[in-house]
């Protein structure tokens, strides 16, 4: 009974290694020898970065997508080491959603975000941080793997109210690309996906459209939360 109690626990202390799969590990081990230099523009985040050609999408090759599908925030604190050292321009951030849909709590997601964010100031202060909303999901109009997010909406509303009084707490730009792409029910558009939580090509040239004035500004300074409508 003991050593049944012994290896359950080994186990339970395990999971977080378990739960990032082999693709996550061939990412992460790739961004290790990709440089990151200080004339650069950084999307960070999970699935939802990961799935877009950023550098073709905003025609500029400095752009380099960082985001590693299935990511969640503790895990990408332990990835960020050669981000940081490349000094890049700018950041734009996008993570939280996965953390929600694994049962983590919102406070926890916001908290995590802040060590993000306070690692970058503390050692590479001339990065320009942006942090985006985290997205709607929608599981009404679509199927497939996604079932664990769908029931997360209500967290994803308290999340990003917390996001936006750590942004204005820290004075980093808020950018809520939430409302763009959300209906009037409350979900994500089905017009913007095909499975309730990632992007179509649509979906994707709607958030450019959002964001596109702080990618191309070279310095912008937003104290309130913006909203992108």
């Amino acid at each position: 009974m003991k050593k049944l109690l012994f290896l359950a626990l080994l186990l339970a202390a395990a999971l977080p290694t378990f739960a990032q799969s082999s693709y996550n590990f061939q990412r992460r081990s790739l961004f290790e020898v990709l440089p990151i230099h200080s004339n650069d523009i950084v999307f960070l985040g999970n699935s939802i970065t990961d799935g877009c050609e950023w550098a073709e999408l905003f025609d500029n090759p400095r752009i380099k997508n960082r985001g590693i599908s299935a990511d969640r925030t503790g895990w990408m604190l332990e990835r960020l080491d050669p981000i940081v050292k490349g000094q890049p321009k700018k950041l734009f951030l996008l993570i939280g959603t996965n953390d929600l849909a694994a049962g983590i709590a919102p406070q926890t997601v916001v908290d995590n975000i802040r060590r993000i964010l306070e690692r970058f100031r503390t050692e590479s202060p001339r990065t320009k941080l942006y942090v985006q909303s985290i997205f709607p999901v929608n599981g009404v109009d679509a199927g497939g793997k996604t079932r664990k997010h769908w029931s997360k909406g209500a967290e994803i509303i308290e999340t990003n109210k917390l996001l936006q009084e750590l942004c204005r707490e820290l004075d980093i730009p808020y950018l809520d690309i939430y409302s763009v792409l959300v209906d009037e029910r409350g979900l994500l558009d089905k017009r913007y996906t095909n499975d309730g939580l990632h992007l179509t090509g649509e979906g994707y040239l709607v958030w450019k459209k959002a964001i596109e004035q702080y990618v191309k500004l070279s310095l912008i300074h937003i104290s309130e939360p913006t909203r992108l409508r």
